[in-house]
């Protein structure tokens, strides 16, 4: 889970997927919510006191202006909402000024409904008599295309980048 909430590489519905398949709904779902706020006090403590100066050079002021301004509601609509990758969440937060108790009502709050919606999907895979030869293709194939997003993503910005400085160059 603390890599989940620093890099964001390892898919979070199969994270709580796995948690819920090994100890069930109830015990999966509190698992994944109590390691996930551990695991992003970690980072967010890690960005703060540690990694501050280095962070900022590769972060927009502006975006953490942004976070600064809307505060705990930044971290509320950050945990809800899936468009937003839950490290970008802990560490614009981290290079914020917001308050640590803001920072940690909203993660557990906005976690808490998040997690237990997530949590419901392989709930309701796993009361099914699913073949566990199904459940781990189901598993890899989310692994897969998430894989394959984050690669197009990946070369999409790449590109971008090429011809900006293409353009810095020409300007």
């Amino acid at each position: 889970m603390i890599i989940q909430n620093a890099f964001t590489i390892i898919p979070l519905l199969g994270l709580i997927t796995i948690n819920v398949a090994l100890f069930g709904f109830f015990n999966g779902f509190l698992w994944s919510w109590f390691t996930s706020i551990i695991a992003a006090i970690i980072i967010f403590m890690s960005v703060r006191y540690c990694f501050q100066d280095w962070v900022l050079k590769k972060i927009n002021p502006a975006l953490v202006t942004k976070v600064e301004q809307a505060g705990f509601m930044y971290v509320i609509q950050g945990r809800i909402f899936p468009f937003v990758p839950t490290s970008l969440v802990n560490i614009i937060a981290g290079l914020s000024s917001i308050r640590f108790t803001h920072f940690l009502l909203g993660t557990i709050i906005g976690n808490f409904v998040y997690f237990f919606v997530l949590s419901l999907i392989p709930f309701g895979i796993l009361s099914v008599n699913l073949n566990k030869y199904v459940l781990g293709g189901i598993i890899l194939l989310t692994v897969l295309v998430f894989y394959v997003y984050k690669r197009k993503k990946h070369t999409l910005t790449v590109i971008n980048q090429q011809k900006e400085n293409e353009a810095e160059r020409n300007f």
